[in-house]
């Protein structure tokens, strides 16, 4: 069916409601808009959908998440004996219409006969990850699109072990969606008829109180917290999201009473209006809460994304500024902290594993393998990490201590199965305590480990290609690099070459290849000749084509001189690439 045709068809239905008719009455003159809204299905990936809210198939709202929702009630119901009896959890953000979207998912799944526990509040997306694992569960739904601009929302699924369903279940449940050829089949009952027949309960606080207590399980060094926490001059923002029901909550209750929180960005507001993205990894994000802490000469700030999965810091200097840290240097002093911390009390386990993502640092493995930790690469994603996590509770050899990924995503604990700011937060406040105690910040600590390993230097352009043209350019331009490796990238020899997509590494220079282990994925990673590393893919929620690079160099003016040039000189070559097509 054509572009033009599904239009027709949703202003002509009965199925349709009269407010979705009338935006697309509206947008009649403009072809391309339709052509847009309507060109395709909205992509549901490997762990879900995300897109812009509005009217048409390639668009989020109430249809496409409802259509979504029955292909998933159709994959439990085939897929698992008791899943209707288990039931889904479903929880959301703070964005337009989360709430509303999270309501008619669990009026489709109770429809379907499936029981749905529904978070009645926004609640962060770790706590859903938990609440699965927590309630026996046979899946969850999260309504978020995390870090997006105010018009985007997005449909995340969750299987029984906590964590997103990875490629093999997505598979499955896209080949259910798809099945569903006319959006009238799908199934929906009210409200009031839901609870009645008994298919849908609120949670209330004994998953919060439950969650915290998980939390606080995990966390080292409690008892520094309690006794000195109050010393640590903390400020917190959740940017506008979940994390306001959580972190406040856990950082006064293990003793950081010394706390100040931004009230302008308190409240779930989904314009994000205080913020021009409410994107951790933009500084500018930090804005009034760079005013409060001055204002409060505050040690450390904290801030959280819209659905609390991601947390960022910004640590203050000797000489009173402010100094924010990107998530690769985190997910470094964290490893360091953790197995440094583990080692002096005792506890650190002699099979204990940290898994981090390709596009990580690398310093990472150099800190672990200075305390014989294993440290496991897999593919860009959490749901990656939380898959490590399941494998490893089936073998004795095997103790997950934490895993990271450059986007500011961390865990620590087995008890979700998803990156959690909230933890993250607890344990940052942590270490900068223990380093407060010891007359130096985290900065220093950091400088102390890259005098030792080397100066490692990341940084990640994302290019942004939108709508269909876009999508096709994105595609053309990873094809032609597949299909004619360059054997030098920005003046650099190429040596090493990993297509995650064909499962093949490529010895340029012994002229040899052999296997990928990891499931197949559209990445593109090249080593060169000076130790410098580029990884390409496309961003699997929004039209970007991402683009990480890395280097190491004996101090910080090097690494910063090198990066900068490897950076502006491949940028123009794949530029140039892109807008061959």
């Amino acid at each position: 069916m054509s572009y033009m045709s599904r239009y027709r068809d949703w202003l002509l239905s009965d199925y349709f409601d009269e407010s979705t008719k009338a935006e697309l009455e509206a947008i009649k003159e403009n072809e391309a808009e339709i052509e847009d809204r309507f060109y395709k299905n909205l992509d549901f990936g490997t762990g879900g959908m995300r897109g812009k809210m509005g009217a048409g198939t390639n668009r989020i709202n109430k249809y496409t998440v409802r259509k979504a929702t029955q292909g998933l009630a159709n994959y439990i119901i085939n897929y698992s004996d008791n899943g209707r009896q288990r039931g889904v959890v479903i929880a959301y953000d703070s964005r337009h219409n989360s709430a509303e979207f999270a309501l008619e998912a669990a009026l489709v799944l109770a429809a379907n006969g499936i029981k749905t526990f529904l978070f009645s509040e926004m609640r962060p997306t770790p706590e859903l990850s938990f609440a699965v694992r927590h309630l026996n569960a046979v899946g969850g739904i999260v309504i978020t699109a995390s870090h997006n601009p105010p018009e985007y929302n997005g449909y995340k699924v969750y299987w029984q072990d906590g964590g997103q369903v990875v490629p093999a279940q997505a598979r499955d449940i896209i080949a259910e969606i798809e099945e569903i050829d006319d959006f009238a089949i799908v199934k929906t009952i009210s409200k009031e008829a839901a609870q009645a027949d008994r298919l849908l309960k609120y949670l209330d606080q004994e998953v919060d109180a439950a969650y915290q207590q998980a939390l606080i399980d995990v966390l080292p060094q409690l008892d520094l917290a309690a006794e000195q926490g109050k010393k640590l001059k903390v400020v917190y923002t959740p940017l506008h999201g979940t994390g306001s029901t959580a972190v406040p909550q856990l950082l006064k209750k293990i003793g950081f009473t010394n706390f100040k929180l931004v009230k302008a960005q308190a409240d779930g507001d989904p314009e994000f209006s205080t913020v021009e993205s409410p994107n951790p990894e933009d500084r500018s994000a930090f804005k009034l809460a760079l005013e409060l802490a001055e204002q409060e000469q505050a040690d450390l700030i904290l801030a959280t994304d819209p659905d609390a999965d991601r947390m960022a810091a910004v640590v203050k200097t000797a000489s009173g500024e402010y100094q924010a840290l990107n998530g690769n240097e985190t997910g470094v002093l964290f490893t360091d902290y953790l197995l440094n911390t583990g080692q002096k009390n005792n506890s650190l386990a002699a099979t204990g594993v940290i898994v981090k993502t390709i596009v990580s640092t690398e310093m990472a493995a150099q800190i672990a393998a200075a305390y014989n930790i294993e440290i496991v690469d897999v593919l860009t994603g959490f749901k990656y990490i939380g898959e490590k996590i399941t494998e490893f509770e089936k073998e004795d050899n095997k103790k997950f201590l934490l895993g990271f990924e450059e986007s500011l995503g961390y865990l620590i604990g087995e008890y979700a199965r998803d990156k959690d700011a909230v933890v993250a937060a607890a344990l940052f406040a942590i270490m900068a305590l223990s380093y407060q105690l010891q007359n130096k910040t985290v900065l220093d600590r950091l400088a102390e480990l890259r005098a030792e390993y080397g100066y490692y230097l990341e940084d990640l352009e994302s290019l942004r290609l939108e709508g269909k043209e876009g999508q096709e350019k994105i595609s053309k331009t990873i094809n032609k690099l597949r299909e004619e490796l360059p054997t030098k990238i920005a003046g650099r020899k190429v040596v090493n070459v990993k297509d995650y997509q064909q499962s093949k590494e490529f010895d340029l220079t012994a002229d040899t290849e052999k296997e990928i282990k990891l499931p197949k994925s559209n990445v593109l990673q090249f080593l060169l000749a000076d130790q410098a590393k580029l990884t390409i893919r496309p961003s699997g929620t929004e039209p970007k084509l991402k683009l990480y690079f890395a280097v190491c160099e004996e101090d910080e003016e090097q690494a910063e001189e090198k990066l900068a040039q490897f950076k502006a000189e491949f940028m123009e070559q794949v530029e140039k690439l892109i807008n061959s097509f």
